[in-house]
């Protein structure tokens, strides 16, 4: 399937949503459950089809000698999980179009937790009767023929693409609530291009996984690294999430994207599921900013939040909760130093924060300071506003390694400044192309002393640009490699990128300990930065975007105009 054509799908199938919201009794924030279980009913089903002929073939080998085992266990160990038969997708959607539709999807969704323990309490079975209103027993059903349009020869890892594409599209419909459970794939994946997660015996901790993005991501970054199979079955996933329905989210997720891990509810700063200090591989998350209501005295003795120091309040006059406990003022650091913490000797971590975080006073200056000096912090990156669903302010990425500690770049930092690094969406949101993960990324690389990894860059985007369409756009992202990094090696860029010490002049010392990108990286003054090529796309968008608002300005004008005529009675 080609992207062209998987976008087309992925918009057929959106289409399911908006006929819920006009015929369902369903609250404004509840589609999603539907939608997603569905989907995975569908996935269930394709992917129970694919390895029917080889789970057949085991069973009847085997049939009658000593290593005989039941279908139910082959298929366990073929795809993961067990289908009974009331759950085939077919059986559902051949059922009459009544209100008994709603029945037989929680009947199947009850199944397949009963014949597998490790799916209990994940799928959404009793939301669906609310799909079957008396004014349209059938729309339950108009539904379910949506989903049974996904061709049964897709693959595992699209399957997985059009849950993301759910996820993300839920986000954005919800907005701030949205993004409690989602971070944008583009950001998520360039944090793992950046961390460049390797396959094997590793473990991987995020403690505020929402959906499960960056499980997910990181997954599908190594598989495109040529991960063999036996590789990955080593890998291990570890999420806790605070949310009850979030949870199913991820779980459904991992499921969807063949991720082997576990998911624990709980809240991250009262309990520690997997004992997680000076233990995981990697770390990633996007967790709550600025939360100001942890309890003081449940952390302050927890090595994974107090090895740098924890954040206190400036007088006794202290903010109280309800049972007048003493509260951290604000545990964005809480949330920096569990990442840190939490590392093994080798490991790396990387987390979205706010960008308040870089550069505040007060208690959190002296933990900053701190971690700074122990050598964790490897790279900050400014982001672009409006790349989040919930903030529209910039966040900021920061990225720890816990070996820089022992090596000669102990005392300096990459600040990368990407806020002027986007595509536009539409007017209230933006997010990165994948040749500007792949741009921004290969800095780190660079930096590293990757030169390899530049040159095969340079080689995909030429192989591209001879191979495929708008040959301008590919000879555009090698000018803007090869004008920033000419030899194939790190160099500062003002505007773009900068190494800095901790000592010397405008060092961090200098700086006030400030992790502000901006504060480092500098300016372009008299250039935009842009190649030529690059002005006039910039310019187009804009100014197709510009028409588009005309238009809308237009609609809403009349509309406003006939609605006052209305109102008036003319």
């Amino acid at each position: 399937m080609t992207d062209k054509e998987l976008k087309i799908l992925n918009d057929n199938l959106w289409h399911s949503a908006d006929i819920l919201r006009q015929g369902a009794h369903l609250a404004a924030n509840k589609y999603g459950q539907p939608i997603l279980g569905l989907i995975f009913l569908r996935y269930a089903d394709i992917k129970n089809k694919q390895f029917k002929k080889e789970i057949d073939e085991e069973y009847n080998k085997k049939k009658g000698t000593r290593a005989e085992r039941s279908i139910k266990q082959i298929s366990i160990e073929k795809c993961g999980f067990y289908l009974p038969e009331c759950a085939y997708f077919d059986k559902i959607n051949d059922a009459p179009d009544t209100a008994e539709k709603a029945s037989l999807v929680k009947q199947a969704m009850e199944a397949i937790e009963k014949e597998n323990p490790s799916m209990i309490g994940v799928l959404p079975k009793e939301v669906f009767g609310q799909l079957v209103p008396e004014e349209e027993p059938e729309l339950l059903s108009r539904i379910v023929r949506i989903f049974k349009d996904i061709p049964e020869d897709i693959s595992v890892d699209l399957f997985g693409e059009i849950y993301e594409f759910f996820l993300g599209n839920f986000a954005l419909s919800e907005g701030k609530d949205g993004g409690t459970f989602y971070t944008p794939a583009t950001v998520v994946r360039y944090m793992v291009d950046v961390l460049n997660p390797e396959p094997g015996d590793k473990q991987f901790l995020d403690p505020a996984c929402g959906s499960g993005g960056m499980f997910v991501q990181a997954a599908r970054y190594m598989h495109n690294h040529n991960a063999n199979e036996t590789e990955m079955m080593k890998f291990r996933c570890y999420g806790v999430e605070k949310e009850p329905d979030t949870v199913k989210l991820a779980k459904m997720n991992l499921l969807l994207n063949n991720v082997r891990g576990e998911i624990n509810q709980a809240n991250s700063f009262y309990a520690d599921p997997y004992d997680a200090y000076g233990k995981f591989d990697y770390v990633m998350a996007n967790p709550p900013f600025n939360v100001d209501e942890v309890i003081l005295d449940k952390v302050k003795d927890q090595p994974r939040f107090n090895e740098y120091g924890v954040p206190a309040r400036k007088s006794k006059s202290t903010k109280k909760n309800s049972d007048k406990k003493e509260t951290v003022p604000n545990a964005n650091y809480l949330w920096i130093s569990y990442f840190a913490t939490a590392l093994n000797n080798k490991g790396k971590a990387a987390l979205v924060m706010a960008n308040s975080a870089s550069d505040v006073g007060g208690s959190e200056l002296e933990i900053r300071k701190s971690m700074i000096k122990s050598g964790v912090i490897k790279q900050m990156v400014a982001l672009p506003s409006n790349m989040f669903s919930s903030v529209t302010l910039p966040a900021t990425l920061w990225f720890f390694d816990k070996q820089k500690e022992f090596s000669q770049k102990k005392n300096e930092i990459l600040f990368i400044d990407a806020r002027n690094v986007f595509t536009q969406v539409d007017r209230a949101h933006r997010k990165f192309s994948e040749e500007q993960i792949k741009n921004l990324g290969i800095i780190t690389k660079l930096y590293d002393g990757d030169t390899q990894a530049f040159n095969e860059l340079i080689d995909e985007y030429e192989n591209n640009r001879d191979t495929l369409e708008d040959k301008d756009y590919w000879q555009s992202q090698i000018d803007w490699l090869l004008e920033r990094f000419p030899n194939g090696i790190y160099q500062d860029i003002t505007g773009l990128c900068k190494v800095s010490s901790l000592d010397g002049e405008d060092g961090i010392k200098d700086q006030g300990w400030s992790l502000n990108a901006a504060r480092y990286v500098g300016v372009v003054v008299e250039d935009d930065g842009l190649t030529y090529e690059e002005f006039c796309r910039e310019l187009k968008s804009l100014n197709q975007e510009l028409n588009k608002l005309n238009e809308e300005s237009k609609s809403l004008a009349s509309k406003i105009y006939l609605n006052i005529e209305s109102l008036i009675g003319q």
